[in-house]
């Protein structure tokens, strides 16, 4: 139970996963976790569904957030770096094409999350639970689902804890070949020659070992608030080079002209848009949670949002730099004027400083599946995994100096599975007793939703691995 006194939770604080962990002395404690406040069982009293249950009273969150609050942290956990490559997406799928693919994969990420967090309180009541982690939706739904799913309620729960591991590693990778790139341009004015790619990654190793060992998330506050001033001061600036630099749309393609590019679009696009992984953690710190859906709920707000920010950032991005759009369009600026190299500094400094959300979060997944074995001395592992999962991150930049293969791998491998093939397949389990509708309407979406996901699984990941061994 969180004391009354304590408090309020950092936005930082909010998106960690939950484990139930309280590692001391340095070490990550129960506090920092997705799930702000612990799943509280009540009193079993031997029927499960009850009417008189209301999961959302039942709650002890003494600090919960409110409606705009909510808001707030779903547009700061979707407007990520995935914006900076929304531009190349669209030299990928073309001008107007691009519009409406942007539009398709907004709606269709919305949708899953939706039917996610319908049957997140579908489970509550039948669990008696007032709250519960993303994983844990998924592997409550199978194990109370029906006889042949819950044998496999425990990989659910492994492939969803995997899937979220890789996608936060992969981001945390991304981040040191963008600070690199965006630094190394600035050098190259200055110097007359930049570094070798390579060797300006290596040198972030040390910088990110450093930010490893800060041992609570509360340190990282102050630091969040100023890498969202520099993400904002710099994209402000970035549409102002967008606007200078804008062609007619006569000088730029429509439509893409071989559909081969197409799997690099939606892999970026899933992974900019996609927001699956903070729905829960969001959901379960609301004041007002059966506001989060509907119709004008929360989350289609920020997610409509989010797609017209996106689409918007993506169309006058190809638009400015047509065929020389590049993966990182902060690297399209003139290094040589003034405003455009503080842009990639104050752009390098916001990736930095956010660094530490995204490692924390890998980190803890990774700590929660070790833990039991260094009972006798947690610090010490603790800060021997960290600081070999911020060696490992810069070590695989090192070893694949580009933006483009990880962004694509974690959008087509890892957002496929969270956000677009576990949903419909969970909402399916869900309500596998209530019956599938008129012409077995549920099955039929589950296919077609599932089948979208498998589909951008297999041809964003081969792309995405033959883009790596070029």
């Amino acid at each position: 139970m969180v004391s009354a006194t304590e408090p309020p939770a950092t936005e930082l604080e909010t998106f960690l996963p939950q484990d139930g962990s309280a590692i001391k002395d340095g070490a990550l404690t129960g506090k920092y976790k997705v799930q702000v406040v612990p799943a509280r069982d009540v009193e079993a009293t031997g029927q499960t569904g009850d009417k008189g249950f209301d999961p959302f009273k039942e709650r002890d969150n003494p600090n919960p957030t409110t409606n705009c609050d909510t808001l707030t942290h779903l547009l700061k956990a979707c407007l990520g770096t995935g914006m900076l490559s929304m531009p190349f997406a669209f030299k990928s799928a073309g001008l107007v094409l691009g519009i409406f693919l942007t539009i398709f994969v907004g709606f269709i990420c919305t949708y899953c999350a939706y039917v996610y967090i319908e049957c997140a309180h579908k489970l509550y009541h039948r669990t008696r639970k007032s709250t519960m982690s993303f994983p844990e939706v998924a592997q409550c739904a199978f194990t109370n689902g029906p006889p042949w799913a819950r044998p496999y309620a425990k990989t659910v729960r492994l492939i969803i804890d995997l899937s979220l591991f890789v996608s936060y590693f992969g981001t945390c990778t991304v981040y040191s070949v963008i600070i690199a790139q965006n630094i190394n341009q600035v050098i190259a004015v200055h110097m007359g020659e930049g570094l070798a790619e390579r060797g300006m990654i290596a040198i972030l190793l040390v910088p990110f070992v450093l930010l490893s060992w800060v041992p609570n998330l509360k340190y990282l506050a102050p630091v969040s608030m100023v890498a969202n001033a520099f993400m904002v001061v710099g994209l402000g600036i970035t549409f102002y080079y967008f606007v200078m630099n804008m062609h007619p749309p006569s000088e730029v393609h429509m439509v893409t002209e071989t559909v081969s590019t197409l799997p690099a679009f939606f892999s970026i696009s899933i992974f900019a848009i996609e927001a699956i992984g903070v729905v829960m953690p969001l959901e379960n710190n609301m004041k007002t949670p059966q506001q989060f859906i509907g119709i004008c709920g929360v989350m289609n707000q920020g997610m409509s949002a989010v797609t017209l920010i996106y689409m918007v950032i993506g169309f006058m991005g190809y638009a400015a730099y047509r065929d020389g759009t590049k993966e990182n369009i902060i690297t399209n600026l003139n290094p040589e004027d003034i405003l455009a190299q503080v842009v990639k500094v104050l752009i390098a400094l916001a990736v930095y400083c956010t660094f530490g959300l995204q490692f924390y979060v890998c980190l803890e997944i990774a700590w929660n599946s070790i833990k039991e074995r260094f009972l006798k001395k947690p610090q010490i592992a603790n800060y021997l995994l960290r600081t070999g999962l911020a060696m490992a991150a810069v070590l695989v930049a090192v070893a694949v100096p580009k933006i483009m293969p990880f962004v694509g791998l974690i959008g087509a491998l890892c957002f496929s599975i969270l956000g677009l093939i576990m949903p419909p397949i969970v909402e399916l389990i869900v309500r596998w007793d209530e019956g599938f509708g008129r012409g077995y309407w549920l099955i039929v979406k589950t296919i077609l939703v599932a089948s979208f996901g498998l589909v951008v699984l297999l041809f964003g990941t081969y792309t995405a691995i033959l883009d790596i061994f070029k």
